[in-house]
């Protein structure tokens, strides 16, 4: 191990510059992956015991709030709630996040992920005006309990207003935290107003499963229900109606997924072209070695455990800078990632990446230093 370590340290300058090219490369690899899990993490968050039913034609188009009753009539469904997209301005575009009207008391009981202390949730409840806020849009924006949102709709026009009745903080690390909720039945009394047409409709609803087991089974039922009416459905579960937001963007996944791997194999044949030069310029040492003895693994592995070493080093550094880097990123972005953090798994495949690094940057040095002949490395001294 000693012999290693000075190995390691007899060029500094070398080391130090190819240490810094592998601190780069595994920091940008884990904030790569980073934005990856965040594109996906609506999916992975999402319960396997929900469904989404939505207009078949698309989005966009509303469905009667009468379906709800006849939903709950489908055996395996234990209870339904719907959500309606609303969209409004605060104080200008820039402050974007997701906003929607729901029926409250059917929709938390649904979300058990949102936390809410008892009194929060009971003045939610009681105020028709009210609204909830994530932790995140929270301190985004200074907001606290009691204090006035003001909203400049934009598919609703008109300027809202919501008091803020409570902030929900999430179960896990995968919860969406930059989402405001305020009450349908206050969309649908200001709709009934202003466009008596789109009254008593919601652009989703939302099925708690008896058995997640049934979800093919309860979508299809819920599909054939409204077969052949003015508004036919289209159900899936909670999971693959996130995914299909994910697909709209897919090429971007897969340009992003390609650089990260390529950051990491470009900085491996940076490594093994630096491992391959110290290999020839300590020719005749390691001759030197075998000539008193010492095997040819023995020789390999001193190649293995610096390269090794160095890799795993900088790794080290590159993971402990991914963690700052990647809060500035969030905080930089806003509400375009709800859910942004680096994973376990990230820093596995950091650690992972440093290792195959290291690894395969020796293989060639230490095959060939370890075949090379006692003489024929001497001859090298002159």
């Amino acid at each position: 191990m000693l012999l290693v370590l000075r190995n390691a340290l007899r060029h500094k300058l070398r080391t130090v510059l190819t240490m810094v090219g592998i601190i780069v490369a595994i920091t940008a690899f884990g904030l790569l992956r980073t934005i990856v899990d965040a594109w996906y993490a609506g999916a992975n968050a999402s319960s396997s015991a929900r469904l989404v039913t939505r207009s078949s034609v698309s989005l966009v188009f509303p469905l009667p709030l009468a379906y709800a009753q006849k939903i709950r009539q489908i055996p395996g469904v234990r209870s339904v709630s719907w959500a309606q997209w609303f969209g409004g301005v605060y104080v200008s575009e820039r402050n974007f996040f997701p906003q929607f009207a729901i029926d409250a008391p059917s929709y938390l009981a649904m979300y058990p992920e949102f936390i809410l202390s008892p009194e929060e949730r009971k003045a939610f409840l009681t105020d028709r005006k009210g609204a909830i806020v994530g932790r995140k849009l929270a301190d985004r924006h200074g907001w606290k309990v009691g204090d006035q949102i003001p909203l400049r709709g934009t598919i609703y026009g008109g300027n809202w207003s919501f008091t803020l009745r409570g902030i929900y903080d999430g179960a896990d690390k995968g919860t969406d935290l930059s989402t405001m909720f305020f009450h349908w039945d206050l969309l649908n009394e200001t709709i009934k107003k202003m466009y008596p047409r789109r009254a008593d409709t919601t652009g989703v609803f939302i099925e708690q499963l008896a058995d997640p087991a049934q979800a093919a089974e309860v979508s299809a039922a819920i599909d054939a229900t409204f077969k052949n009416s003015l508004a036919e459905t289209l159900t899936e579960t909670e999971k693959a109606f996130q995914l299909s937001f994910v697909s709209m963007t897919e090429a971007i996944l897969l340009a992003i997924q390609a650089v990260s791997f390529v950051v990491i194999v470009i900085i491996m044949a940076v490594m093994a072209n630096t491992m391959a030069m110290t290999a020839r310029e300590r020719g005749a040492e390691y001759a030197t070695l075998k000539a008193l003895g010492f095997p040819n693994g023995f020789v390999a592995m001193l190649i293995f455990g610096e390269s090794i070493g160095i890799a795993l080093a900088g790794g080290a550094v590159g993971i402990a800078l991914t963690f700052p880097l990647a809060s500035a990123f969030a905080e930089q972005t806003g509400t375009l990632f709800p859910i942004f953090f680096v994973s376990e798994g990230t820093v596995l495949m950091q650690l992972g990446a440093a290792a195959l690094v290291g690894v395969v940057a020796a293989v060639f040095p230490a095959w060939s230093t370890a075949r090379v002949r006692i003489v024929d490395g001497l001859r090298a001294v002159a």
